[in-house]
């Protein structure tokens, strides 16, 4: 029973109350339960500890215990960073309720979505013992049909064109895409004019017609024109804009396929990008860089790439296997780019059956009905659960998963006899395993946030390991392996990569070392990460998940399951060796993988390898040798040790108590005006702790990146074309200064459009003289030097027929604080000469930095102008008028 503060007792008192209310709607064939044991969350572990390696026994388990919890997150009530800006916070409204929605549409979409956290599907009859990722070829063939000629699919009838369009957007809802509106990214990319019109159904229809002709072949570099001849050529704005976004972001295009390497440039062009890890993250940001012909470079600790993603060759006795001590599942082949890659590999999948038998702590098989039993009232109070905590509102923030289930239990009066109790506290190791953390760490409100994107299809193991998949991303790829980054420096003119062998430099950097290395602090950001984003790091959860890989002289576990578990005879002990993987048909060779999570894995790190082998055996031994099989030795035999691994202290990331969604969005903004930039499976909201999660937030920070850098070649071009004549510069101002972003007695602001940091600069305008608050053409004003503060005051009070004006730069916060001040533009200018100790000069006086800034604002303004003027009705409110498409019959008829 877990300890609980009177904050905790009050709250759970409420829980408590509310329980008999809930109303009882789940029946026991319900598949919702969050712990599949293939589940979503793919055990994204690292470093492999053999028997030699491990620590002795002697090993002081009070401080490797504090050492392991320095990682864990608080729990505070969620809040935000008051620098957090009114549409940064809208964003995120927007992002909660397309989860929602998202949730909403993927309920009917039965046919394509797996059920990947449900444990009764996992236990039911086996099925076919291999699946190869090519037959997704012939689903594609199916939903499309088998004619995808263009000169045919023009000459098809409106019929077969709207049901080419259903499956069509099957296909792109699987890959994530919501089936009748936009991506946040989407909008953000500004991939049509007008949101919510004829217009962007259209873009919406062109969209999913590109991905599922992909799709069709992965092998192939699909072309724009290629697209063309299938879309009526009325739209061709439309596909460029979609086969734009999804070339950036890495939806279509992408991969290891030869045909797509061979478009790599030799040598690149576009500036530098550091990557900091190479794991799947940045490998697959460091290939899609260099096809976009940027030039790269890669620095890994590691003498390896992978990072969380380790195969370990295992042999000994004439035997040979490949483990996957680290990320082990592919979760789901509906969509994943990681059977994208096997497929353009040509490497068949294994798909995990779904038996799984579980036996007692006497070894004994379990009992069916018991089982049944107790599995449709962990469901259940999932369920209540999920239900409780949309009663509760703001409350269930606060609240763990942990205690409310363990409430709710005692409650219902589940689970109190010993063999009940047992199984259950065995579904309650499995969902620590799909979280890679304690329950008591887990947040009520958003430990499952992630639901709504899960991939659909089946779960699979890749055969030989997912080295195979690695080793392909780092092909030709410039790794520097062995160099342990202590410092990132960013700023203006670039960044800096320090190892303590050498100094990388570029002009941006990503950073994709996992949330453990980001809380233990082990790398120096200089300036310091913004406020937000160190919060975010902190209250994002980041667990831990264990491995005992064994190589046998033989299979004498059967040939016809993939998973099996066993029940621990106490609660403290729930997660110790609960679940084996068989991997004799995927590995080369007799080889079992026993897991453990939650405390257990805490524990395990403490425990010297030879007591732990010893352990696995017996429980072993306890379940086949009543059988009479024999349990031999192992040849060989390897413990893992991710909490204590220095490049990763931990396996994968939750949403912990105080922490929600939002904090994956924090983590994944980039800082510094663009120059540092953030992947990795703790940067991606909906798909956190899987393999293709960290994939996918490679390929989305590599368009950031390509597309940060274009704009700042375009910024540099635009300030080369800043007039240098003074009457043209101050015509420039005046026109700017006509609508400043904050305007309060004779100071006027512009703020710098490329950013919203706090330490941004701004360029303030100090109007003195007579009208000082009118804005009026200040083209015919000669420029004035810096001048001193008893001048400035002298002005200010004679000048009654001249107006002259001034500037200067300060930061964002600066300007705020300036404004807030009480007292006159004189008590103002006072503030601004003495305890800023600024200097006011005239027009020209700014220097570059200054001429920067003025170009970027100018810049800014010119793109956020709407594409048609307002116009003005009776004299007053202005209204946008939108521009619709006359379209003929063809509108909902693109092909």
């Amino acid at each position: 029973m877990e300890t609980r503060s009177d904050l905790e007792d009050a709250t759970l008192n409420l829980l408590d109350s509310r329980a008999n209310a809930v109303e009882e709607r789940v029946s026991p064939n319900d598949g919702r339960a969050r712990c599949n044991i293939v589940d979503g969350r793919v055990s994204l572990v690292e470093n492999s500890v053999n028997n030699v390696e491990a620590p002795s026994a002697s090993t002081d388990k009070t401080s490797a215990t504090a050492l392991y919890m320095k990682t864990e997150l608080s729990a505070p009530l969620i809040s935000y960073d008051a620098e957090e800006s009114p549409e940064s916070l809208l964003k995120r409204k927007r992002k909660r309720a397309d989860l929602l929605a998202q949730g909403e549409r993927l309920e009917g979409m039965t046919k394509w979505a797996g059920s990947g956290k449900s444990v009764r599907a996992l236990r039911q009859q086996a099925r076919a013992l291999s699946y190869d990722e090519n037959l997704m070829d012939a689903m594609i063939q199916n939903q499309l049909g088998t004619d995808l000629s263009p000169a045919k699919n023009k000459k098809k009838k409106p019929l077969d064109l709207d049901k080419n369009k259903e499956k069509e957007s099957m296909i792109a809802a699987s890959i994530g895409f919501p089936k009748d509106s936009l991506t946040e990214e989407e909008i953000e990319a500004g991939v049509v004019q007008t949101i919510g019109d004829v217009e962007q159904d259209n873009y919406i229809e062109v969209r999913n017609h590109i991905l599922a002709r992909w799709r069709e072949n992965v092998n192939l570099w699909l072309e724009k024109a290629q697209v063309m001849e299938s879309i009526r050529s009325q739209h061709k704005v439309l596909v460029d804009a979609a086969y734009k976004f999804l070339s950036a972001y890495g939806y279509i295009n992408f991969g290891v396929a030869p045909s797509i390497k061979a478009l790599i440039p030799e040598e690149g062009t576009k500036p530098t990008v550091i990557i900091i890890g190479a794991g799947l993250a940045g490998l697959a940001a460091a290939r899609q860089l260099l096809a976009f012909g940027h030039k790269v470079a890669v620095v890994e600790g590691r003498n390896r790439p992978g990072g969380r993603v380790y195969t370990r060759k295992m042999e000994g006795g004439g035997q040979i296997a490949a483990a996957d001590l680290g990320g082990s599942v592919i979760t789901g082949l509906h969509g994943n780019p990681l059977g994208v890659l096997a497929r353009q590999l040509s490497l068949p999948l294994h798909k995990i059956r779904e038996k799984c038998p579980l036996y007692q702590p006497n070894g004994l098989p379990l009992v069916v009905d018991v089982d049944a039993k107790v599995e449709a009232q962990f469901n259940k109070l999932l369920d209540r659960a999920s239900q409780l905590r949309e009663q509760m509102g703001p409350v269930a923030e606060g609240i763990s998963l942990g205690q409310t289930l363990e409430t709710l239990r005692e409650d219902a009066e589940v689970a109190e006899v010993l063999s009940e109790r047992q199984l259950f506290d065995w579904h309650l190791a499995n969902l620590e395993y799909a979280n890679a953390g304690l329950l008591s760490d887990l947040s009520l409100a958003f430990w499952d946030q992630d639901d709504p994107y899960e991939m659909g299809g089946d779960h699979c193991f890749l055969p030989g390991g997912n080295v195979r998949l690695v080793s392909a991303l780092a092909e030709g790829i410039p790794v520097f392996y062995g160099k342990q980054v202590h410092t990132i420096r960013y700023g203006a003119s670039g960044v800096q990569v320090v190892t303590p062998q050498q100094v990388f430099e570029g002009d941006m950097a990503l950073c994709t070392v996992p949330l453990g290395v980001l809380k233990q602090n082990t790398i120096k950001f200089e300036p310091e990460l913004p406020q937000r984003k160190l919060d975010a790091i902190r209250r994002l959860g980041f667990g831990l998940l264990n491995k005992v890989a064994m190589l046998f002289p033989r299979v004498f576990w059967g040939s016809e399951v993939d998973t099996f578990g066993h029940l621990a005879e106490s609660s403290e002990r729930r997660g110790e060796f609960f679940l084996f993987y068989s991997y004799a048909t995927v590995s080369g060779g007799p080889l079992l993988l026993a897991l453990v999570a939650g405390e257990a894995a805490i524990n395990f790190e403490l425990m010297h390898p030879t007591d732990a082998i010893q352990r696995v055996l017996a429980i072993l031994r306890g379940i086949f040798e009543p059988q009479g099989i024999t349990v031999p030795d192992p040849i060989q035999t390897v413990c893992t040790r991710w909490g204590g691994d220095p490049l990763s202290f931990g396996s994968y990331s939750h949403v912990a108590v105080g922490a929600s969604g939002d904090d994956y969005d924090l983590l994944a903004e980039s800082v510094g005006d663009g120059r540092l930039f953030f992947a990795g499976e703790a940067t991606n909201r909906r798909y956190p702790a899987t393999m293709h999660g960290a994939l996918l937030s490679g390929l989305r920070e590599a368009g950031n990146i390509a597309a940060q850098a274009a704009n700042r070649l375009v910024l540099a071009k635009v300030e080369k074309a800043v007039p240098k004549d003074t009457q043209a510069y101050a015509v420039l101002l005046a026109d700017l200064f006509r609508e400043p972003d904050l305007e309060f007695g004779s100071f006027a602001i512009l703020f710098d459009p490329r950013t919203q940091e706090p330490k941004s600069h701004v360029l303030l305008r100090v109007m003195i003289g007579m009208g000082a608050r009118k804005k009026v053409n200040d083209s015919g004003l000669t420029d004035q030097p810096a001048m001193p503060q008893r001048l400035l005051f002298q002005q200010l009070q004679m000048h009654q027929q001249q107006q002259l004006h001034l500037y200067t730069m300060i930061s964002r916060q600066q300007a705020i604080d300036l404004m807030e001040i009480r007292g006159g533009d004189k008590v103002r200018l006072v503030y601004l000469c003495e305890t800023l100790g600024v200097k006011l000069v005239g027009r020209r006086g700014l220097g570059a930095q200054g001429d920067s800034l003025v170009a970027a604002i100018k810049w800014g303004r010119a793109a956020r102008k709407p594409a048609v003027p307002p116009v003005v009705l009776n004299g007053g409110s202005n209204v946008k008028l939108i521009k619709q498409q006359t379209m003929p019959e063809e509108n909902s008829q693109l092909r």
